[in-house]
């Protein structure tokens, strides 16, 4: 499709050419709306970015070189009113907070309709933010602080009180507090609990 003048122009970023081919044509075939730049991975999107200065950016959360929440940051950095949409299969409640923090207008999982996309192209182009529905049902209200997240990824290895105690340096006593706030705030009743709901919602990992 020729750019046309007063379209919005749009930088795809994604590593699988097939999902840059259907969402470029989703996005082409649309009036008023242009693909000017498809980067294959993330430090390509950056570079990109600043040659084409599209409109919208449209940047998957997993890439080689740079993974999307980088892009957003990188590019926010230069161009700080960049308008930037996360379009990944991922949404666990860190990676979706993670890819906002940095600076996302919106995030959409790629099982999103044609029509939503369009919708939150044009709404990112006009200054709006954009939280499809599914995502906004995954965030959780869950903060914990720092040090509950450093005993939760010692629970996910399988250390026991004593252990988790010695590595971060604190008494058995305040293992077990710690542990006591991380299932009310998680709302389960069991540490093997905790861990599952933890993995699922990318609060822990385990490599």
């Amino acid at each position: 499709m020729t750019e046309s003048v007063g379209s919005i122009r749009i930088l795809l970023a994604d590593d699988h050419p097939i999902v840059r081919s259907g969402v470029a044509q989703i996005l082409n075939e649309e009036r008023g709306m242009s693909v000017v730049a498809q980067a294959v991975d993330g430090a390509e999107a950056v570079e990109l970015f600043a040659l084409h200065r599209p409109d919208v950016a449209l940047v998957d959360l997993r890439m080689p070189r740079l993974e999307g929440p980088q892009v957003v940051e990188q590019i926010r950095e230069r161009f700080p009113g960049a308008a930037i949409i996360i379009l990944t299969t991922y949404d666990t409640d860190n990676d979706i907070e993670h890819a906002l923090r940095a600076g996302a207008k919106a995030y959409l999982v790629k099982d999103v309709s044609p029509q939503e996309l369009v919708a939150c192209v044009r709404a990112v182009h006009a200054g709006r933010t954009w939280v499809s529905p599914r995502v906004v049902a995954k965030v959780s209200n869950v903060r914990l602080t720092q040090r509950e997240l450093a005993v939760l990824r010692r629970l996910a290895a399988g250390d026991s009180n004593r252990e988790i105690g010695d590595a971060l340096g604190i008494s058995d006593g305040t293992v077990k507090i710690h542990v006591t706030h991380l299932l009310a705030k998680l709302d389960v009743t069991s540490r093997v609990e905790a861990i599952t709901t933890a993995l699922r919602r990318g609060l822990v990992r385990i490599d």
